[in-house]
């Protein structure tokens, strides 16, 4: 079979050989039941690595944000959400069609961040009229962007003043606490629930956790059942989640560094059909002028590397990628833009 170059997007990431072996040997019960080992110490580990008192794991991010909405607000309830924010625009509308929870999406600022002068006037009044915001929920990192501490604090003393909780898409947390040299609980502290996924970056096949406070996690427990995510031996998957929290972290520092060398390569060339945005942790921004990037991306699959194109293509590093495949990726987008 030949090797297949994707920049589409960590997710496509294979469990490692070490991963599969620990997959293999995973002690397994009827997690249903709470008699899962291998699950019960993967929640315990995500917990701990989260600083927060517990947590549930699930088969997928949707679903761990989709809890955390259900966990915090109530039908008619509102969560306040970026646009481009992925429990509002990429989860299948499922917090309105499963939890009658309203979004009201903001306009990011360049930076990740929603102003929180926004946010406050975005928030409805105590009046039958309206739906009652309850939430705010941010992304980490936003377009590959690591939110900035500064701003966390704040978000966190805005809804400690304004009643709101405070959720986050940590899809690629660790990602945000490499870029910004913090222990990730640095930057969890200032939540009250924490989604972490575990496979993108951290590279297990699936799975992600919900980290909160005990009788919100029992809340999510519940639903989670109701939703169909309640799964028997799923200790397997869960051995892969264990592999990837102890193993799998410092090395995201080589996913930012080979995105750096594309940003960078891609900028030395200087020609005037590609612009490369900078590196943001593990992705990298293509804007393309006077070209049919759809022609370039077939081009590109010819030569077993692929892309997602569209008016801006984003390329993500990840650990199924290697230092050559950066060379390869810049020599044949050289020849297709010829």
């Amino acid at each position: 079979m030949e090797r297949i170059i994707d920049f589409r997007s960590d997710t496509v990431t294979q469990p490692t050989n070490h991963m599969r072996s620990a997959m293999a040997i995973a002690v397994v019960g009827d997690d249903v039941y709470g008699e899962d080992p291998t699950v019960n110490e993967l929640e315990v580990l995500a917990a701990r690595v989260s600083g927060k008192e517990s947590s549930i794991f699930v088969p997928s991010g949707t679903q761990s944000n989709l809890l955390a909405l259900l966990v915090h607000c109530e039908r008619g309830d509102e969560y306040i959400v970026g646009q481009q924010g992925h429990t509002y625009k990429y989860e299948g509308g499922g917090a309105a069609v499963l939890g009658s929870i309203q979004p009201q999406p903001l306009d990011y600022e360049h930076d990740g961040t929603l102003k929180l002068e926004n946010v406050a006037a975005a928030i409805k009044p105590d009046d039958p009229h309206f739906a009652r915001t309850k939430l705010l929920c941010l992304e980490n990192t936003q377009a590959g962007q690591p939110l900035p501490i500064d701003y966390l604090k704040n978000a966190r003393d805005f809804c400690n003043n304004t009643g709101l909780s405070l959720h986050l898409d940590g899809a690629r947390l660790f990602n945000a606490s490499i870029a910004l040299n913090s222990d990730v609980r640095t930057i969890t502290q200032y939540f009250d629930t924490v989604s972490i996924c575990l496979s993108k970056g951290l590279g297990a096949p699936v799975g992600s956790v919900l980290c909160g406070p005990q009788d919100l996690i029992r809340k999510a427990r519940r639903w989670r059942k109701m939703l169909g995510g309640g799964m028997r031996q799923a200790g397997i998957l869960a051995a892969a989640g264990i592999y990837a929290l102890k193993n799998h972290i410092d090395r995201l520092r080589e996913d930012h560094a080979r995105a750096t060398a594309i940003s960078e390569r891609i900028q030395a060339l200087n020609h005037p059909k590609v612009i490369a945005s900078k590196a943001q942790t593990n992705m990298v921004f293509l804007s393309f002028k006077e070209v049919d990037v759809s022609e370039i991306a077939n081009q590109l699959k010819d030569k077993n590397i692929l892309i997602t194109p569209g008016k801006s293509v984003r390329l993500v590093t990840h650990l199924d990628l290697r230092d050559a495949d950066i060379d390869a990726f810049v020599t044949e987008l050289t020849a297709a833009l010829s």
